[in-house]
């Protein structure tokens, strides 16, 4: 009979209660099937022995067979260590333990045969291997070996309680005996014949214990493939039941103000993207179903003008309709740019923020329940409670991974119907990474931008040529131009930065003295009616340089603004960089981008200011970032955990990941429900997932 892989750890030979408990908290291993999952970080060449007299000084793993002739335990400042030699024919060399000397004292044997495994420190004229793997080399020859030995994820705390990467190899190999080694098939014989994958059994062996490296990446593809497939069928069901069970309200009529919007008041004709993308949106907004898209857009991509018409659809159907920006600013900025683009329709639209007056407030929340109210824009302050719509029939939300998901679920509950939603953000999401973290909302991409817009040019400058940077910024400034100087940001640090910050503008002051030259400086201390003032004053055009720190990076809108400059851009992360670099290239004229650094760049600076310099596609970017950073730290602390991989890397593994999304949509659109006989596999071991959420539980 096959052991029950949710079998509590504790029962498996060589664990015991105590070692459970440590796998438990530093690992997260509660059953066999967390053991099973618990893949190698890497791989060592076992086949190798040195000998004493062929060592390199250069830390090193590696095996040798020897004798242990004696033992001494040295004092030292605090405690003893105890110290063995270790013989071999050419040569000696030192074993030392810090801790846990008597156990090891008592179970090692002298002048007998071990194979010792470990990194080597040449100290005092002499090689030591401090805490070596030691293994008597009569068992070393029986036990169930590879030529690669897997290396296990471990823990100061795993380590220091004795729990080595031979305890772990003990362990599984047990876990091996016990279960045989035979586990149930997890994929469909379709499948596995289509994509030539070895068994689900092979590969877990083959993955642990590889025999060749030719075995083991046969293992890994077989385990990654699948690890993604069920994450995508996972996403891809999910969009699936979305779009059949929650409804939403069809549009049916194109009418009056779109028509006359598009027909009279568009400020410039739109571009091949915005007319896809509104057709896409068009057609989810005709079902019965909620529409649920995501809609990407590099900065200056023109975003705004398909969210305006697709809330003239709500509008020409009856329906009310909001837009939530994550800053007071960006809402006000919204909340203008819309209203300009309206002037000549008969729409009513307000702004709801944290400092509108109480007044203000009584009088929206009338109107939005009148229905006297057509389009509502504002920051969180559209999901308190008191906020009510008569009908809300569709949400714009911009720049979405500053909402968490419970509050865009506030908006839903405004209604009888969930209200369709339209997800915009200008930071590029990797496809790799939209795949898999967005897999269930559709996606729309505006990939050009608007005519006559100028590619803006980069360049990257050191400290040193600071003064000629400066005669270009006056002569800019002569042609009536406007400059931002950017600097950086960094929390555990306010008193440096708001140092940095101060000596820069002290230095641009000197510089550009006035009244010839007027100076705006907006930071994260200002009160924000100050900061406000601060940024009108530049939006008029009263100032012409703008000193600031990152709370320029989304929203500022000023077209006559056309240089860039990013003081220590090397403390920016490469999608920062991009988004302050949207900041200017919004008028007809040629803009321009300076990064200045100092001459000590780390590798990932260089790489980060290179890509900046050399292409101005957002979505390259992205992907270079996504390399640099990897997954967690762009998805930011809401969407952390959304992707806790057992063994696949949606970087390096973006061809698998490809391939798992094809394959899971053409197995679902074949067979939507997993009824039929040959996938009641893949309906059982996604079942499964359902119920030992531990894990599988990939998806926020």
């Amino acid at each position: 009979m096959a052991t029950n892989l949710q079998t509590p750890i504790d029962y498996l030979k060589g664990v015991g209660p105590n070692r459970a408990d440590l796998l438990r908290k530093e690992l997260g291993i509660h059953t066999y099937q967390d053991l099973i999952n618990l893949f190698p970080n890497r791989y060592l060449d076992r086949t190798k022995y040195f000998k004493i007299n062929q060592l390199q000084r250069n830390a090193a793993e590696v095996q040798i067979v020897g004798k242990i002739i004696k033992f001494q335990e040295i004092s030292q400042k605090r405690g003893k260590r105890l110290v063995a030699t270790f013989q071999d024919e050419t040569g000696t060399m030192e074993l030392v333990w810090f801790r846990g000397q008597k156990w090891i004292r008592e179970s090692l044997k002298l002048n007998t045969p071990y194979v010792i495994f470990g990194k080597t420190n040449w100290f005092n004229g002499k090689f030591n291997m401090p805490h070596p793997e030691t293994e008597l080399l009569s068992e070393h020859k029986q036990n169930l070996r590879s030529s690669m030995q897997a290396i296990y994820p471990s823990t100061e705390k795993l380590s220091n309680k004795g729990i080595t990467n031979r305890v772990m190899t003990k362990i599984m190999q047990n876990l091996f005996l016990e279960t045989n080694g035979r586990f149930v098939e997890t994929l469909s014989e379709n499948l596995l014949s289509e994509l030539q994958l070895i068994s689900k059994s092979d590969a877990l062996f083959n993955v642990h214990f590889p025999k060749t490296s030719e075995l083991l990446f046969k293992a890994e593809f077989r385990l990654k493939f699948e690890e993604l497939f069920y994450i995508q069928l996972q996403l891809i069901l999910k969009n699936l039941i979305h779009k059949s069970k929650i409804k939403g309200f069809p549009f049916e009529s194109i009418g009056a103000h779109f028509n006359s919007f598009f027909k009279n008041n568009l400020p410039f004709e739109l571009t091949n993207a915005q007319k896809r993308v509104l057709k896409e949106i068009r057609q989810d907004l005709g079902q019965n179903a909620q529409m649920n898209r995501l809609l990407q857009g590099d900065v200056g991509s023109g975003k705004t003008i398909v969210a305006l018409m697709s809330m003239l659809m709500a509008i020409d159907n009856g329906f009310q309709a909001c837009l939530m920006a994550p800053t007071e600013i960006l809402s006000v900025q919204h909340y203008n740019g819309l209203k300009e683009l309206c002037n000549n329709l008969k729409i009513r639209i307000k702004l709801l923020t944290g400092s509108s007056k109480t007044s203000e407030r009584k009088k929206i929340h009338e109107m939005l329940e009148n229905g006297d109210l057509d389009i509502l824009i504002g920051t969180h302050a559209l999901i308190e409670d008191k906020v009510k719509f008569k009908n809300l029939g569709l949400a714009v939300i911009d720049e979405q991974h500053r909402f968490g998901v419970a509050q865009r679920s506030k908006l839903w509950k405004k209604n009888t119907l969930p209200p369709h939603v339209l997800v915009m953000t200008a930071t590029p999401i990797p496809r790799t990474l939209a795949m898999s973290v967005y897999g269930d909302l559709d996606i729309s991409i505006i990939d050009e931008l608007p005519p006559g817009r100028k590619t803006i040019k980069t360049v990257h400058r050191y400290d040193t040529n600071r003064l000629k940077v400066f005669r270009f910024i006056r002569d800019e400034i002569d042609k009536g131009r406007q400059v931002y100087i950017v600097y950086p940001l960094i929390q555990e640090s306010a008193q440096m930065d708001y140092k940095d910050l101060m000596d820069g503008y002290e230095s641009i002051a000197r510089d550009f003295p006035m009244p010839k030259y007027q100076i705006s400086i907006v930071h994260g201390k200002m009160k924000p009616a100050d900061k406000e003032y601060e940024m009108q004053r530049f939006v008029k055009g009263e100032t012409q340089i703008m000193v600031a720190t990152t709370v320029i990076e989304v929203g500022v809108n000023v077209p006559n603004a056309s240089v860039m400059i990013i003081e220590s851009a090397e403390r920016f992360g490469l999608s920062q960089l991009h988004q302050l670099r949207g900041r200017v290239g919004r008028g007809a004229e040629q803009s321009f981008c300076i990064l200045m650094t100092s001459y000590k760049l780390s590798e990932n600076s260089k790489t980060r200011l290179e890509t900046m310099v050399r292409t101005n596609d957002g979505f390259e970017i992205a992907e270079v970032d996504l390399r640099l950073r990897g997954p967690g730290d762009i998805m930011g602390t809401q969407q952390s955990g959304v992707l806790n991989l057992r063994i696949a890397d949606i970087i390096k593994d973006n061809d698998i990941l490809q391939h798992a999304r094809f394959h899971a949509k053409q197995l679902l659109k074949k067979d939507p429900s997993l009824r039929l006989p040959e996938n009641a596999v893949i309906l059982e071991t996604y079942r499964q997932m359902g119920k030992y959420k531990n894990i599988w539980n990939y998806i926020s």
